[in-house]
Protein backbone atom coordinates (compact mmCIF):
# COMPACT_ATOMS: atom_id res chain seq x y z
CA UNK A 1 0.00 0.00 0.00
CA UNK A 2 1.13 3.70 -0.85
CA UNK A 3 2.14 6.49 2.54
CA UNK A 4 0.38 9.19 2.57
CA UNK A 5 2.53 12.41 1.17
CA UNK A 6 2.72 15.52 2.65
CA UNK A 7 -0.20 17.71 1.30
CA UNK A 8 -2.10 14.26 0.26
CA UNK A 9 -4.05 14.46 3.91
CA UNK A 10 -7.84 15.00 3.00
CA UNK A 11 -7.04 13.64 -0.72
CA UNK A 12 -9.66 11.00 -2.25
CA UNK A 13 -9.64 8.21 -4.71
CA UNK A 14 -12.60 7.99 -7.26
CA UNK A 15 -13.03 4.98 -9.30
CA UNK A 16 -15.05 5.90 -12.45
CA UNK A 17 -17.15 3.25 -14.49
CA UNK A 18 -17.88 3.61 -18.27
CA UNK A 19 -18.92 1.36 -20.79
CA UNK A 20 -16.73 2.37 -24.25
CA UNK A 21 -17.72 -0.97 -26.04
CA UNK A 22 -21.18 -2.16 -26.05
CA UNK A 23 -22.05 -5.37 -27.48
CA UNK A 24 -26.14 -4.43 -27.75
CA UNK A 25 -27.89 -4.45 -30.71
CA UNK A 26 -27.85 -0.44 -30.98
CA UNK A 27 -23.95 -0.13 -29.75
CA UNK A 28 -25.72 1.45 -26.66
CA UNK A 29 -25.47 0.90 -22.82
CA UNK A 30 -28.85 1.91 -20.93
CA UNK A 31 -26.49 3.38 -18.58
CA UNK A 32 -24.34 5.72 -20.55
CA UNK A 33 -26.14 9.02 -19.95
CA UNK A 34 -25.23 8.33 -15.99
CA UNK A 35 -22.09 8.60 -13.49
CA UNK A 36 -20.84 5.41 -11.85
CA UNK A 37 -18.27 6.10 -9.45
CA UNK A 38 -16.86 4.75 -6.04
CA UNK A 39 -14.85 6.48 -3.70
CA UNK A 40 -11.86 5.15 -1.34
CA UNK A 41 -9.55 6.76 0.89
CA UNK A 42 -6.37 7.75 -0.61
CA UNK A 43 -4.21 5.25 2.11
CA UNK A 44 -6.55 2.39 0.72
CA UNK A 45 -5.37 2.10 -2.60
CA UNK A 46 -1.51 2.03 -3.83
CA UNK A 47 0.01 4.85 -5.53
CA UNK A 48 0.72 3.02 -8.58
CA UNK A 49 -2.73 2.60 -10.10
CA UNK A 50 -4.11 6.52 -9.42
CA UNK A 51 -4.57 7.85 -12.97
CA UNK A 52 -4.73 4.74 -15.24
CA UNK A 53 -7.54 3.35 -16.87
CA UNK A 54 -8.60 -0.61 -16.65
CA UNK A 55 -10.00 -2.02 -19.48
CA UNK A 56 -11.92 -5.67 -19.05
CA UNK A 57 -13.67 -6.83 -22.04
CA UNK A 58 -16.13 -10.20 -22.15
CA UNK A 59 -16.33 -12.43 -25.38
CA UNK A 60 -19.90 -10.89 -25.83
CA UNK A 61 -17.79 -7.90 -27.20
CA UNK A 62 -18.73 -5.76 -24.02
CA UNK A 63 -15.85 -3.78 -22.51
CA UNK A 64 -15.85 -2.08 -19.60
CA UNK A 65 -13.27 0.72 -18.39
CA UNK A 66 -12.75 1.95 -15.01
CA UNK A 67 -10.36 5.00 -14.22
CA UNK A 68 -8.57 5.94 -11.05
CA UNK A 69 -8.22 9.77 -9.81
CA UNK A 70 -7.02 11.82 -6.98
CA UNK A 71 -9.47 14.41 -6.25
CA UNK A 72 -10.16 16.57 -2.83
CA UNK A 73 -13.11 16.12 -0.75
CA UNK A 74 -14.94 18.40 -2.28
CA UNK A 75 -14.87 16.93 -5.48
CA UNK A 76 -15.23 13.93 -4.23
CA UNK A 77 -18.43 14.38 -2.39
CA UNK A 78 -20.03 16.15 -5.60
CA UNK A 79 -19.42 12.70 -7.35
CA UNK A 80 -21.07 10.80 -4.90
CA UNK A 81 -24.32 12.90 -4.70
CA UNK A 82 -24.55 12.61 -8.59
CA UNK A 83 -23.21 8.77 -8.52
CA UNK A 84 -25.74 5.79 -9.03
CA UNK A 85 -23.46 3.25 -7.28
CA UNK A 86 -20.55 1.13 -9.88
CA UNK A 87 -23.48 -1.05 -11.63
CA UNK A 88 -22.77 -3.97 -9.32
CA UNK A 89 -18.85 -4.56 -10.38
CA UNK A 90 -17.04 -3.18 -7.41
CA UNK A 91 -15.52 -6.37 -7.96
CA UNK A 92 -13.48 -4.88 -10.48
CA UNK A 93 -12.35 -2.33 -8.11
CA UNK A 94 -11.23 -4.72 -5.31
CA UNK A 95 -9.51 -6.89 -8.48
CA UNK A 96 -7.72 -3.42 -9.51
CA UNK A 97 -6.68 -2.34 -5.38
CA UNK A 98 -5.30 -6.22 -5.29
CA UNK A 99 -3.31 -6.88 -8.29
CA UNK A 100 -3.48 -4.05 -10.56
CA UNK A 101 -5.50 -4.93 -12.68
CA UNK A 102 -8.90 -6.59 -13.76
CA UNK A 103 -9.32 -10.05 -12.90
CA UNK A 104 -12.07 -12.13 -12.68
CA UNK A 105 -12.58 -14.87 -9.99
CA UNK A 106 -11.78 -17.80 -12.33
CA UNK A 107 -8.50 -15.62 -13.38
Amino acid sequence: MNMIEPGEKGKMIIFELTMPGCGSWNRKWSGECRLYAKSKKNNQVPNDIVGKRFYYRWDDGWTSCVSVNKVDCKTERRIMRQSSGFCGYDWMIDSIIKYGKILTKKE
